[in-house]
C-alpha cells in the first residue's frame, strides 16, 4: 500500500481521462445487478426492488453548475491536481451529468437498497410498499470506482436525482445542506475520526427546489416556512458505501426465504464487504464461517472505536439508524448531525431524533446497530453451531469493550494515565450545574492551568444557556460551586503527577501531558452558530466565508491566528439560543 502524496509530490491526475484509466468498478462486477432494472439507467420511479445488490441508475444534472469549492487536502492525498475542480469536463461529470464520462468509466451509476431499524427494532412502514422493498439511496448514487495509489475509492453524488428508491421526493439536496455536510466530513477527518471524505461541491445557478426550514429568528420547534433554496451536488467518497442496513437488508431476504437466491446474496455481499472493508484483516483462504465470525469481531472493534471519538469532540450523529452506520466502522451521512455547546447528556440537534439518539446514548445506539449486523449474518451460519456461538459472544461483548474504549479515550482527554470513575463522575456533574462548554473546557484544560480562572473561559453565565442546553440543574449556591470546583481541580492535578503505582514521581513531564492533551482536545469545532452564516451567504453566491471556515476546520488542532480565535474560538452567543436551524433542525435537506 502506497502512502499519501506529500506536499512535495507532483499530482499525478491531471484530468478526467487521466482519472478514467483508473476506474475499477468492483461492486457492479462483482455482485448482481436488479434483474428488473433498466439498462440505460432511467430508473427514476419509486418501485419495488425484489433482488439484486444495486441498480444502474442515470443521474439527474443540475442546471447549469456553478463551482463553490473543493477539499484541498482530500485533492493532495489522491493526487488530483487542484485545477481539476474547476475544469469543464470534472464539474460535469461530478455534477450529475455522465454522458461523456471518458472510457472506461461508465455512462450510468448505481443506487442500492437497505433496510431500516431504529434503535434495534426492524421497519418497513417507511417503504411506500410498506415491504422494506422500496427503501434504499434515494438521492445518492455512486458514479465511479477507481483504485488510486494502491486504494479503492468510491465517488458518490449527493442530490444527483431520483432513484427507484425515492419514496415520491425529488431526489435533490440543497445547497445549505451540501455545504453541513461537505465541512463536516473534512473536519471530522482533520479531528482523526473516521468519516467519509468530501471531493467536490458544486451547485446549479438556476435551479431551486422547496424545503421546509425556519423563518428568520425562529424559535419554533418544527420548520415554520417553506424556502426556496438553490441545489447542490457534493461528491463524498469511501472505500464502499456499504452499510449496516444493507447487509441487514439481504440477513431479512435470507431469513425469510423471499426469494430462491436470498441466502447466496447475503453470501455475496458480506464477502465483497470484508474484500472491500477488511481484506487487510481476515485472510482471503479462510472459508466463508471463519470469515463471518472474523467480521463480527473486527466491525465491532472499529464500530467501538469510532463513538469513542464521537464523545471524545463533542459530536453526536442525531439520527444513528442501522442505515446511518457504514459497515467499514466510519462515520457516514451526515444529515441531522450537530457539535455540542454547553454540555449536555441528552443533547440532540435533530428535532425528530428522540433520547435514543442523544449524545451519551451514542454508544447504546451503536450497540443496537452491532446487534442487527449480528442478526443479519446469522443465516450464514445456521449449519454451524460453534460459530453461530462465537458470534454471540462477539455481540455480548460489546457492551464491555465499548466501555473500555470511552474510559480510555475520557482517560486521555484528561491527561491521565488510567481513567479515574469518581474524578470523571464529579467532573460530569460540575459541567451540568455550571453548565460548561464542551470543547472549550477541555482544550483550556489542556493547557494545564495553574487554577480553575482559565477555566471559567469555558462557562456558561447566561441563564438562558443553562435552561436551553442542559437538563434541569439543582439549585446550588455560587460559591458552594467554587469550592467544588477547586477541590476538583486539585484532585486532578495530584492524579496528572502520579505513575501507574501511585509514587509520586512523574512519568511524563507537564508539558509533554499538555502536548498529549492537545492532540486529543480540538480547540476549534464545527458548531452551528458558526455554519449558519456560512451557508446563507453561501446561497447568495458568497463563497468566500465557507472557504475561510473550511480552512479552519481542517486545522482543528492547531493554535491559528488571534483574529481565527477571535472569531471561531468562543462561547455560543446568547442571541441563537433557542433559534430554529442553529440550536436545533429538521431533517429536512
Amino acid at each position: 500500500m502506497k502512502t499519501q502524496h506529500s506536499q512535495n509530490t507532483a499530482p499525478d491526475v491531471l484530468s478526467l481521462d487521466d482519472l478514467a484509466k483508473l476506474a475499477n468498478y468492483s461492486l457492479m462486477e462483482s455482485l448482481n445487478c436488479d434483474p428488473d432494472a433498466k439498462a440505460d439507467g432511467v430508473d427514476h420511479a419509486p418501485r419495488q426492488v425484489f433482488s439484486g445488490h444495486y441498480v444502474p441508475v442515470k443521474p439527474t444534472p443540475i442546471a447549469e453548475p456553478g463551482y463553490v469549492t473543493h477539499s484541498h487536502t482530500f485533492f493532495q492525498e489522491l493526487g488530483f491536481a487542484d485545477s481539476l475542480a474547476e475544469s469543464d469536463d470534472f464539474v460535469r461529470m461530478f455534477s450529475g451529468d455522465l454522458r461523456q464520462a471518458p472510457e472506461p468509466m461508465r455512462k450510468v451509476g448505481w443506487a442500492t437498497g437497505y433496510a431500516l431499524s431504529i434503535f434495534g427494532t426492524e421497519y418497513t412502514q417507511q417503504c411506500p410498499f410498506q415491504t422494506g422493498n422500496g427503501y434504499g439511496d434515494g438521492r445518492a448514487m455512486s458514479v465511479l470506482e477507481a483504485v488510486i495509489n494502491d486504494r479503492r475509492w468510491e465517488m458518490q453524488l449527493k442530490g444527483g436525482g431520483r432513484t427507484p428508491y425515492c419514496r415520491g421526493a425529488d431526489g435533490r439536496a440543497v445547497l445549505r445542506s451540501s455545504v453541513r455536510e461537505f465541512l463536516a466530513q473534512e473536519h471530522m477527518h482533520a479531528l482523526g475520526v473516521p468519516t467519509s471524505r468530501s471531493l467536490s461541491l458544486y451547485v446549479s445557478k438556476t435551479e431551486q427546489v422547496q424545503r421546509p426550514w425556519y423563518s428568520d429568528g425562529s424559535r419554533s420547534h418544527d420548520p415554520d416556512t417553506m424556502v426556496w433554496e438553490p441545489v447542490a451536488i457534493s461528491t463524498r467518497v469511501a472505500s464502499s458505501f456499504l452499510r449496516v442496513g444493507q447487509i441487514e437488508l439481504f440477513g431479512r431476504r435470507a431469513r425469510n426465504h423471499e426469494h430462491p437466491n436470498a441466502l447466496v446474496e447475503l453470501e455475496q455481499i458480506v464477502l465483497h464487504l470484508i474484500d472491500r472493508e477488511y481484506a487487510e484483516v481476515i485472510d482471503p483462504s479462510l472459508s466463508t464461517v471463519e470469515k463471518v465470525v472474523l467480521l463480527a469481531q473486527a466491525f465491532r472493534s472499529r464500530l467501538c472505536s469510532l463513538v469513542a471519538n464521537w464523545l471524545r469532540v463533542g459530536y453526536c450523529q442525531g439520527n444513528f439508524n442501522s442505515d446511518n452506520c457504514a459497515a467499514g466502522g466510519f462515520t457516514l451521512d451526515y444529515g441531522p448531525y450537530g457539535f455540542m455547546d454547553a454540555f449536555n447528556p441528552y443533547y440532540q440537534p435533530w428535532t425528530s431524533g428522540g433520547e435514543h439518539f442523544s449524545f451519551w446514548n451514542q454508544p447504546a445506539a451503536a450497540g443496537r446497530n452491532f446487534e442487527m449486523f449480528c442478526r443479519a449474518l446469522e443465516p450464514l451460519l445456521v449449519s454451524e453451531p460453534d460459530a453461530l456461538q462465537q458470534l454471540n459472544g462477539i455481540q455480548a461483548g460489546f457492551a464491555n469493550l465499548m466501555q473500555a474504549q470511552l474510559e480510555e479515550m475520557f482517560a486521555a482527554k484528561l491527561g491521565l494515565d488510567s481513567f479515574d470513575a469518581e474524578l470523571f463522575s464529579e467532573l460530569v456533574t460540575l459541567m451540568l450545574h455550571t453548565p460548561v462548554d464542551y470543547s472549550l473546557f477541555f482544550r483550556e484544560l489542556s493547557n494545564l492551568p495553574d487554577d480553575i480562572e482559565p477555566l471559567k473561559k469555558s462557562f456558561y453565565t447566561d441563564a438562558s444557556h443553562a435552561m436551553v442546553t442542559s437538563p434541569p440543574t439543582y439549585a446550588t449556591e455560587p460559591e458552594e460551586m467554587e469550592r467544588r470546583w477547586s477541590e476538583w481541580f486539585t484532585t486532578w492535578r495530584s492524579l496528572l503527577i502520579q505513575t501507574g503505582n501511585g509514587n509520586t514521581t512523574p512519568s511524563r513531564s507537564m508539558d509533554e501531558i499538555a502536548t498529549q492533551m492537545k492532540r486529543v482536545n480540538p480547540k476549534y469545532t464545527l458548531r452551528e452558530w458558526l455554519l449558519a452564516p456560512v451557508y446563507q451567504q453561501a446561497a447568495s453566491g458568497n463563497y468566500a466565508p465557507l472557504r475561510e471556515l473550511q480552512t479552519v476546520m481542517t486545522q482543528p488542532y492547531a493554535e491559528q491566528s488571534k483574529e481565527v480565535e477571535e472569531k471561531y474560538y468562543g462561547l455560543k452567543p446568547t442571541e441563537v439560543c433557542e433559534v430554529g436551524g442553529v440550536s436545533h433542525m429538521s431533517c429536512s435537506s
